[in-house]
């Protein structure tokens, strides 16, 4: 599809935080200091299931320099049969995953927090702090929880009337899947296993609060949300959210897992009882521990087609892991697994599992990887039996405008096949392979999101224009949005500022995530930029005295309409700004919008392997990624999206996951030990864009942050199977599993 051409959208413009970043300028979290601050400690269960019978912390606060101690019992407790919802979030788990009550649920849970006026006194109080614990069986394996002798973890949690570690059930449904398989010519029924992976962010949380004597609190914080930090930081603290202004930092990193709170309620309350600002930073370890990754899974994926490769049912049945406490992302699995497809019978099925393992987080296209890679590894060996082309296998069935999707919606104006297209026409598809080397692909879908944001553009009295909206920086909004500023009003990009409010400066905005930021930002700043137009019309026309309706803007400068409308010089931006004191005023607008409109995003991969036979090493040779980005309007950062995604499913697929010990004890902690690629794992990751504008978007903006991890896992499995002639079911595909396949094991 055509793209309108600009000026500004589109272009490669240098990013505004670029320059504070590599020289270390940036300010971050953990960064952040105050005059008279103190320091918070975490005491954690060393047990992955057991019964607090009781904590006396009496020593620790005897020490020097101890200045406040946290349990459960300063936290606000919510009653367990009412769900008290935060967007997704039940704080009713969320209560019990800052701080322990009944019981600890994994290993590295608190029980109890600190403040200390050194670092060092405040870790050695929590050695002071004696809690008696019961020590219960604990379970750590989604297959083992689901068992009927499985440990139960919480005896409120029923499922088919009695207790249980099934939490939850999501079932989409369109047609009959009965009727489909019967109508079959090739039925393949496959089984998965996927293991948690965490995000890997950088930065690990970290947070500094201030109570002033009047109870209204500050808090600093790395999050990818202020008026999340805010909303549940007074939920769970009990203070009023008008008493909590919450103040983004530079994020380093979050991918999804920083849009819960850990640390911020109890440096919260650690301040408040201390009248101290509080500092808390996790430690590595700590991060791996007790913060969320992503679900492990099993899933059983059956798909059905006719001879001539038209896919007639699908059904897709997911377990995952949500940690200790309910919530993992099986709308992500269930909803997005058949999604790129036009499939007349659909079934899926999601279950949400507790086990002792910490509480999962969102992490990129929540629960749509493990959705993806059973059913795209599925169509990969439906394909081979029926003897054709795995991508023109997904061309024939692809959804298109019109098509019925399963979860729900009908789609409108989409790029999926445009994606097979090109990847089919691509020269990474026609390239040679040599031995032990072997070709995949995959396609993937999110659904993308809209969702409340809030902006407002301000012109300067020497003609800049300042736009500050209230979402967190993760994946370039703050360059996008000076692209999509600097278009409307016509002026150069480098005169736009653009500023992250907290939560006391802009209005309500919802968090990053869901790949939703530029959507809603982008709608919000629009609609403002619109009104500022509106403005400096009326100032010119009132300038050269004349209708305001006789005044056009183009290219950043106001002009008569026509002839008629009168003889006058066009007046710049900042011409009409340098008189705004004598024309009525300060010159800007903000909204408030929650934005409607953000269609999914869909994207198809390519991915060559090559396999040491001796090793069982798989290394990934060449990577390449199409994807329909609605429109692109900072071409760097989109490309830059879609090469992180494949570089996080290529470590997914083949080298991380968490390892516990027999006591339920994490056993691989440390950026050492769990084994994220570096660049040296890593092909060259080229990428495709293709613009298929959204309709329903100002600009054509469609989310594209989220879709990039979506296929890899499933490419990358089918490309070690056209290398090798065996197929694995089951992810990591690490060195000593290669081998145990080789073997036969």
């Amino acid at each position: 599809m055509n793209v309108i051409n600009n000026k500004w959208i589109g272009s490669r413009t240098i990013r505004p935080d670029g320059a504070d970043k590599v020289t270390g300028r940036a300010s971050y979290s953990s960064d952040t200091n105050m005059p008279g601050m103190i320091w918070g400690k975490v005491l954690r269960s060393p047990h992955a299931h057991a019964r607090i019978v009781s904590v006396d912390t009496s020593k620790a606060e005897a020490l020097p320099g101890v200045k406040a101690v946290v349990t459960s019992k300063d936290l606000v407790e919510f009653p367990l049969d009412t769900a008290v919802m935060l967007g997704i979030q039940d704080m009713r788990w969320m209560s019990r995953n800052v701080m322990a009550r009944e019981k600890a649920l994994f290993h590295g849970h608190p029980i109890a927090a600190i403040a200390a006026t050194t670092e060092a006194i405040a870790a050695e109080a929590c050695r002071l702090i004696v809690v008696e614990y019961e020590i219960l069986p604990h379970v750590i394996e989604l297959e083992e929880a689901i068992k009927p002798d499985a440990p139960i973890l919480h005896d409120f949690i029923q499922f088919d009337g009695k207790p249980s570690n099934i939490a939850g059930k999501l079932e989409h449904k369109l047609g009959d899947v009965d009727a489909g398989f019967a109508g079959a010519d090739v039925i393949i029924e496959r089984s998965f296993k996927t293991r948690p992976v965490h995000q890997g962010y950088l930065e690990p949380h970290s947070c500094l609060v201030s109570v002033s004597s009047d109870g209204k609190a500050v808090i600093w914080s790395s999050s990818q949300g202020q008026f999340m930090v805010r909303a549940m930081t007074g939920l769970l603290t009990g203070l009023p959210q008008s008493d909590i202004r919450a103040i983004p930092a530079e994020i380093g990193g979050g991918f999804g897992g920083k849009t819960i709170v850990y640390l911020e309620p109890v440096a919260l309350i650690l301040a408040k009882k201390s009248g101290r600002p509080v500092k808390m930073v996790m430690t590595r370890e700590e991060v791996f521990r007790a913060s969320g990754p992503t679900s492990g899974s099993m899933s059983t994926v059956k798909i059905g087609a006719t001879k001539d490769g038209k896919i007639v049912a699908g059904q897709g049945i997911y377990y995952l892991q949500a940690g200790a406490l309910p919530g993992s992302p099986i709308r992500g699995a269930a909803g997005c697994a058949f999604a790129p497809y036009d499939i007349p019978n659909v079934q899926t099925v999601g279950f949400d599992v507790v086990s002792n393992r910490s509480k999962v987080a969102a992490y990129r296209a929540p629960g749509a990887p493990i959705g993806a890679y059973a059913v795209e590894c599925v169509l990969d060996e439906i394909a081979e039996a029926l003897k054709m082309d795995p991508l023109e296998l997904r061309l024939k069935n692809a959804a298109k405008q019109g098509t019925k999707a399963a979860h729900g919606p009908v789609y409108p104006v989409i790029g999926f096949v445009d994606t097979i297209e090109a990847a089919l026409a691509h020269p990474h598809y026609k390239a040679p392979l040599g031995k032990h080397q072997g070709r995949g692909v995959a396609s993937g879908f999110w659904f993308n999101a809209g969702g409340e944001s809030s902006a407002q553009v301000n012109v300067t009295e020497d003609g800049n224009v300042v736009v500050t909206t209230g979402h967190p920086d993760v994946g370039g909004s703050r360059a996008a949005i000076a692209n999509v500023t600097a278009e409307l009003l016509g002026i150069d990009h480098k005169k736009v500022s653009v500023l992250i409010g907290d939560t006391a400066t802009i209005g309500y905005s919802n968090l990053t995530g869901g790949s939703r930021v530029l959507f809603a930002s982008a709608m919000v700043v629009t609609q403002s930029a619109d009104k500022v137009i509106t403005t400096l019309k009326e100032r010119a026309a009132k300038i050269w005295k004349i209708d305001p309706e006789a005044v056009t803007w183009e290219d950043g400068e106001a002009r008569p309409a026509g002839a008629n409308a009168g003889q006058f010089p066009p007046m710049t931006l900042a011409q009409i700004a340098a008189k705004a004191s004598e024309t009525g005023g300060p010159i800007g607008a903000g909204v408030q919008l929650n934005t409607q409109g953000a269609e999914g995003g869909f994207a198809t991969h390519i991915c060559d392997v090559e396999v040491d036979l001796d090793l069982g090493i798989v290394r990934v040779l060449r990577y390449t990624s199409f994807q329909d980005v609605g429109r692109a309007v900072h071409p760097a950062y989109v490309e830059g999206q879609m090469q992180g995604g494949a570089a996080q499913g290529i470590g997914w697929a083949l080298s991380e996951e968490y390892l516990y010990d027999k006591n339920g004890k994490m056993d691989n902690a440390s950026f050492l030990d769990y084994r994220m690629p570096v660049c040296s794992d890593l092909p060259m990751l080229d990428t495709v864009m293709i613009e298929v504008p959204n309709p329903k978007h100002p600009q054509g903006v469609r989310g594209v942050g989220e879709v990039p991890l979506v296929p890899p896992l499933a490419a990358i499995s089918n490309a070690v199977y056209h290398a090798l002639g065996k197929r694995f079911y089951s992810l990591p595909m690490s060195p000593p599993r290669v081998l145990e396949v080789l073997d036969g094991v």
